[in-house]
């Protein structure tokens, strides 16, 4: 038995997002490790998908549509499972969207959309599931989706970037929060750095202005040249999660570059500069 099976196996996953990418192959993995996993997402069709696949595969679980950019649909879909299945042992707030486009070309509905999704999505999911957790008094985890770019800068995908330095602050302060409490609730905050996904697929990109598409396409051929397999990724993560450590990522070389420049960015107060590589991926060369 794997340290990850010891821990959750027999209890309950939800996990948002799970229709593609990451989230699904969290969601296949809690589901090979003997979890019942929640599937959500606001595409209906796809977390039926994933879910029909977990439960092929000879596990448990259950699809339901959520948007977590509203804060009602995360209070109901917590009572729900909590009536209806109990303590939750795992919950991973990995919905996530990622926007490009100069910022003042982006529409206000793309800018609502991602910060309500990559924010309040993961705040008020904390928010809805926490009390409960709470009453259960039982060990549980909370894990949240940030990213390697929330230790740097990228221009033109500014709104998504800003959004993960957020969601690192976030779980940096949760995980405190969780001391102060004496809560039994384990914190992580979960860092990906390149892993094959759907994030930047043509369609992901509606609403957002017509210059993003060249961007767009060029982030997608690197991650499918460079990306590590999803279900290799998040068998890390789940591991990870399982072992109570906070800092969560699937390529820790890659994870120490990024804060080690960031420290020197900010211990030189350095103003931001334009590297080789961004040059690059923008056109500027």
């Amino acid at each position: 038995m794997t340290e990850e099976e010891r821990v959750f196996s027999g209890g309950v996953a939800v996990i948002t997002g799970a229709g593609a990418g990451i989230g699904m192959g969290l969601a296949r993995r809690c589901g090979e490790i003997g979890m019942t996993v929640i599937v959500t997402d606001i595409d209906q069709a796809r977390a039926d998908a994933v879910a029909a696949g977990i439960v092929a595969a000879g596990g448990k679980a259950e699809a339901i549509r959520v948007d977590v950019s509203r804060p009602e649909a995360l209070d109901a879909l917590a009572q729900d499972i909590v009536d209806r299945h109990g303590a939750v042992r795992l919950l991973i707030n990995n919905a996530g969207i990622e926007t490009l486009g100069f910022t003042w070309e982006i529409p206000v509905e793309r800018w609502e959309t991602t910060l309500n999704v990559n924010i309040h999505g993961i705040v008020h999911g904390v928010r809805a599931f926490v009390p409960h957790m709470l009453r259960a008094g039982q060990e549980a985890w909370i894990a949240n989706l940030a990213s390697i770019g929330a230790f740097g800068q990228m221009p033109t995908q500014t709104a998504y970037i800003m959004s993960k330095h957020a969601i690192q602050a976030f779980s940096e302060c949760l995980y405190l929060e969780m001391q102060v409490a004496g809560a039994p609730i384990h914190v992580s905050s979960v860092v990906p750095a390149m892993v094959k996904s759907s994030i930047f697929d043509a369609e992901a990109g509606k609403g957002e202005p017509d210059g993003a598409a060249r961007h767009r396409a060029v982030m997608a051929q690197m991650m499918a040249a460079h990306g590590m397999e999803t279900d290799e990724a998040c068998r890390r993560f789940i591991a990870k999660i399982a072992a109570g450590e906070f800092w969560v990522d699937n390529d820790p070389p890659v994870t120490a570059q990024s804060v080690d420049g960031r420290i020197a960015f900010l211990a030189g107060r350095e103003k931001p500069a334009l590297n080789e590589t961004t040059r690059q991926l923008l056109g500027l060369n």
